[in-house]
């Protein structure tokens, strides 16, 4: 049988003639691609199949491009990475209300892990940092809706912190920002503001017990109450 062969475009083959230079080095995290000029001439090929590839470059966050200045090569970190995924995972979340549902199973699967692990291995100062996020959410909560919800997350990041892996702050974050629309009816109820930081602080008295199990109930607590506030709010 016969099999096709596709032409693959010209901005195709450049993309990937750059992409092997910055997985070989020859140009660094940071450091600026040739000119558009110096790129046509060095693959023989036109302006449009030049800014194809380089705007398929920055599409993929391999690259950032400012006006008036070459493409320079972006430094990757986590919140890079993650930050990729944002608009794709708020639009699934608008169009497909049920993943809302499993978003939510992974937060909490992800977070209770992570108190446990701060509960093992959290130092006397990140305990008192954790503590200090409680003190500044609870001056947040006079009627300062988004500086609450600012709060909120610096607390649960603070968390994901003490793990020494930056990816996860970087997905916790992310999970706040993507699902924002979730957690901000839930703030506005009566008295959940005080509910949210008496739990914060039970989580952080775990903490600083070193308590991994009473940590982890802790937090498993506090999110399923949100979960459970959210499907009462839901239906009514």
């Amino acid at each position: 049988m016969p099999e096709t062969i596709h032409r693959r475009k010209l901005y195709q083959e450049v993309h990937d003639k750059l992409m092997e230079r910055i997985r070989s080095g020859e140009i660094l995290p940071g450091a600026q691609l040739p000119s558009e000029r110096e790129l046509m001439e060095f693959y023989g090929v036109g302006r449009p199949a030049i800014r194809e590839a380089l705007q398929t470059l920055e599409r993929s966050g391999i690259v950032e491009i400012l006006h008036g200045e070459r493409a320079r090569v972006v430094i990757p970190t986590a919140n890079n990475l993650i930050g990729q995924m944002a608009g794709g995972a708020m639009h699934l979340l608008r169009t497909q209300p049920g993943m809302l549902d499993h978003l939510k199973s992974a937060r909490l699967f992800l977070e209770t892990g992570m108190a446990r692990m701060a509960a093992e291995n959290a130092s006397d100062a990140q305990i008192a940092t954790l503590r200090s996020r409680v003190t500044q959410q609870r001056l947040a909560s006079a009627g300062n809706l988004d500086r609450f919800l600012d709060c909120d997350m610096a607390f649960h990041r603070e968390i994901a912190i003490i793990s020494g892996n930056p990816i996860y702050p970087a997905i916790v974050e992310s999970i706040f920002r993507w699902a924002s629309e979730y957690y901000r009816p839930l703030v506005r109820a009566p008295g959940v503001e005080q509910l949210t930081l008496a739990e914060h602080e039970r989580i952080v008295d775990a903490i600083a017990a070193h308590d991994g199990d009473a940590a982890s109930e802790a937090m498993r607590l506090h999110l399923g109450r949100a979960n459970s506030l959210y499907l009462t709010m839901k239906d009514e």
